[in-house]
């Protein structure tokens, strides 16, 4: 018997720490990424490679 409230009282608290991620993974996006803000313009960027040879 009490096996089972330990077992009953461990599935319960990992929903609860679940539903907690989950609420609060939602509201961590960062907000000044293109992605999620579509009111920044995106910049145009260009990659120049350097290559040396030994």
């Amino acid at each position: 018997m009490l096996t089972f409230i330990l077992a009953a009282g461990y599935l319960f608290t990992v929903y609860l720490l679940l539903a907690l991620a989950k609420k609060t993974g939602n509201k961590s996006a960062p907000r000044n990424l293109p992605a999620t803000n579509p009111e920044k313009h995106n910049q145009d960027m260009t990659v120049t490679h350097q290559v040396t040879e030994f």
